[in-house]
């Protein structure tokens, strides 16, 4: 196999091998990074066989031929490497040479036969459905966060995807709180039984896809395969009976408060300073027109601040962890935010101002 690549064109599909690939052991054929060279086009995969990626880059290609190569120093020599082409020629002794075009540099790396490496289960064509790339990566970016790190709780580490008539519908919960987003998609989606999605997938497709045009999704009992731009990520699904979500969202809320959501963020950040890091309790109180936010350290000191809302009715005092806040005002975009609730010990919801397809929803803390 002998090909000549950009060294920045092929740099940037190796390092996202890399994020992929398992590098625990670095004899493992899992370390490795299948290359294969024909008809001007390289084909590179990479799989740590949850997760599969697979993409194709233009090449002159003088030799055609596959082979697997140890991912992360092979990564490490690209980047080392000037910028320019360079000449990827795979010897009958099993070593990859690299040299720059324009330098006198000579790197060699063993391989593993590419007949060793993992196969990547691929699904027909007519599988796959389309939804707009931006879509899906809003989706993502309203929920992944409220993802479950418990791993006794499995059914909980992922975000589960349900359609709903014409809708798409993401929801991730850890169980103290909850972040629901539905999509209405003009294109026919087909019927699947609700799945829970790995968050690596999700976080690999927002960091990759441009945002524009189409993602294809096709789904199967353990595996969602998507294609988008020159890339294939496929990932299993974790299996599980996801939480009946409906069961929290309340029906009705009795009290809106409205605030800005960058004067509440700004005074969150100054007020938790001062709350206990491991429970990360802060108290908000709400008033006619005026929102409380306060805090207290034991044997350090307290805080506390005012900032202006709209809410008329009786007083009353929440307490919140301050982070289950702040994670859904870095995602609302908008500038306003409605906090709705009926009682201080039940669930709050927060949702943008207008509102819109998402909300997020949490559970308070005892008022100790």
């Amino acid at each position: 196999m002998r090909f000549i690549c950009e060294k920045s064109v092929i740099l940037k599909e190796i390092s996202i091998a890399q994020e992929i690939i398992s590098s625990r052991n670095a004899l493992s054929i899992l370390s490795n990074v299948l290359i294969e060279a024909d008809n001007n086009t390289l084909i590179i995969k990479a799989t740590d066989l949850k997760v599969g990626f697979e993409t194709r880059i233009p090449v002159e290609v003088e030799t055609p031929g596959t082979t697997t190569i140890f991912c992360d120093k092979f990564l490490g020599i690209l980047r080392s490497l000037p910028e320019g082409e360079v000449i990827f020629d795979h010897t009958e002794n099993g070593r990859l040479i690299i040299t720059p075009l324009e330098k006198k540099i000579d790197f060699q790396l063993k391989s593993i036969p590419s007949d060793k490496f993992p196969e990547i289960q691929e699904i027909p064509d007519d599988n796959y459905f389309e939804i707009p790339q931006e879509f899906l990566n809003q989706m993502v970016q309203q929920t992944i966060f409220a993802i479950s790190d418990d791993e006794t709780r499995y059914f909980m580490n992922g975000v589960y995807m349900e359609k709903q008539e014409n809708k798409l519908v993401m929801v991730a919960t850890d169980g103290r709180r909850l972040s629901y987003i539905e999509k209405e998609i003009e294109t026919p989606l087909p019927d699947f039984a609700g799945i829970i999605i790995p968050p690596k997938i999700l976080t690999l497709i927002k960091k990759l896809s441009s945002g524009e045009g189409s993602i294809e999704i096709a789904i199967n009992d353990k595996t969602i395969y998507t294609r988008f731009d020159n890339l294939k990520i496929s990932s299993t699904l974790i299996e599980g009976q996801f939480p009946n979500y409906s069961r929290v969202i309340p029906e009705y809320q009795e009290h809106n408060v409205l605030v800005q959501k960058s004067v509440l963020n700004d005074a969150l950040k100054r007020v938790s300073l001062l709350a206990e890091q491991k429970s990360r309790r802060i108290y908000l109180t709400v008033g006619q027109g005026i929102m409380t936010l306060s805090s207290e350290e034991s044997e350090i000191g307290h805080a506390k601040e005012e900032i202006p809302c709209e809410y008329e009715g009786q007083e009353y005092t929440i307490a919140l962890n301050y982070v289950y806040l702040q994670d859904p005002l870095k995602v609302v975009n908008s500038e306003g935010l409605i906090f709705q609730f009926t009682e201080p010990s039940r669930a709050v919801t927060i949702r943008s101002n207008p509102e819109s397809e998402y909300f997020h929803i949490v559970m308070p803390m005892q008022m100790d």
